[in-house]
């Protein structure tokens, strides 16, 4: 691994995505594969109507076909492309029910939590029997890889915890992704912060990381506002499960709290919004959830959402770092 080779992979993967993002939108429209705005949502988004969703499929497509064709794999390579797909597929299946066969709840909740449950199970089954036998943790600012704590838990414990860990994060990123290019600016961000993460650990890791990273950045120039295309949860159950994955992989689920604290946040405000609505009888806590539409609906614009997200998020990475 040499940084020529980290280079390429993002630069590849970037210019594949690019690449793609036009034929896919074309795809998409011809198809009908168009957005569905619920109508209980912000005003300001039924405009929204019709831009072509699912498009996640492009940074799936672009990551695997570099990781695929120009890299080298191995267990911990090929793990974290299970995840990738694994939740990726999950995701494509819902946007396929809701979009193309017009049912607009897509899975229910409970399929969605199975699904989920099962590419969770199977993840940390394979990473605790075939690639780490130490049930260990970094503690986030105690000296970073190389000199910091490792905390060790039992393997019972460490396996509930990585699984917790995954179902989180995913759900974390699908409820981010809500407004133009959120979803893609934060988790681009963190997906950065890991690269480097197995950079200074000589993991061969930050090679996929960099994959992602470069599709994501392709994906960008179509998503931002006014976005051209919407990732749908296809891509992002697939990014959700790519930074739990890669975090696990590195030894640092912890920092996922500090560098994803913009997932969290949303997470936290869906279910203090749904707790507070049914203990206070019909009161709400925020004005909208998740936490980017109370923003929103406080007056703030989108594209002023989404830089503050993404500077926080990039705050947060580069405290990290630092450590």
């Amino acid at each position: 691994m040499t940084y020529v080779s980290v280079f390429f992979s993002i630069f590849a993967a970037f210019l594949v995505s690019t690449l793609l993002c036009p034929v896919m939108i074309y795809v998409l429209k011809f198809f009908n594969v168009n957005q569905q705005i619920r109508a209980d949502g912000p005003r300001g988004h039924l405009k929204k109507a019709g831009v072509p969703t699912m498009g996640g499929l492009v940074i799936l497509i672009s990551a695997v076909i570099i990781n695929i064709f120009e890299i080298s794999m191995n267990r911990q390579m090929s793990l974290l492309l299970f995840a990738f797909l694994g939740f990726g597929a999950i995701g494509f299946l819902d946007d396929y029910i809701k979009v193309v066969l017009k049912r607009s709840l897509g899975l229910t909740v409970i399929q969605k939590l199975v699904l989920q449950g099962v590419v969770a199970l199977l993840f940390c089954y394979y990473y605790m029997v075939r690639i780490s036998d130490e049930c260990e943790m970094l503690v986030p600012f105690t000296g970073g890889i190389r000199d910091g704590i490792y905390l060790t838990m039992p393997k019972w414990l460490f396996f509930i915890f990585i699984y917790i860990i995954m179902i989180g994060t995913v759900n974390g990123v699908n409820l981010t992704d809500g407004l133009d290019g959120l979803a893609s600016s934060v988790t681009l961000l963190i997906v950065v912060f890991f690269s480097i993460a197995a950079l200074k650990s000589g993991s061969s890791l930050v090679l996929s990381g960099g994959c992602v990273a470069g599709a994501l950045m392709g994906f960008l120039l179509f998503n931002v506002y006014p976005a051209l295309v919407f990732m749908g949860d296809t891509g992002s159950l697939a990014l959700g499960g790519f930074v739990a994955a890669m975090a696990v992989e590195l030894k640092m689920p912890l920092y996922i709290a500090i560098v994803g604290i913009i997932y969290l946040a949303e997470v936290l405000s869906v279910i203090l919004q749904v707790v507070y609505f049914k203990l206070s009888g019909g009161k709400r806590l925020f004005r909208m959830a998740p936490l980017h539409h109370h923003f929103e609906q406080c007056g703030w614009r989108e594209t002023t959402v989404v830089a503050l997200f993404s500077i926080v998020t990039t705050v947060m990475c580069i405290a990290a770092i630092l450590d």
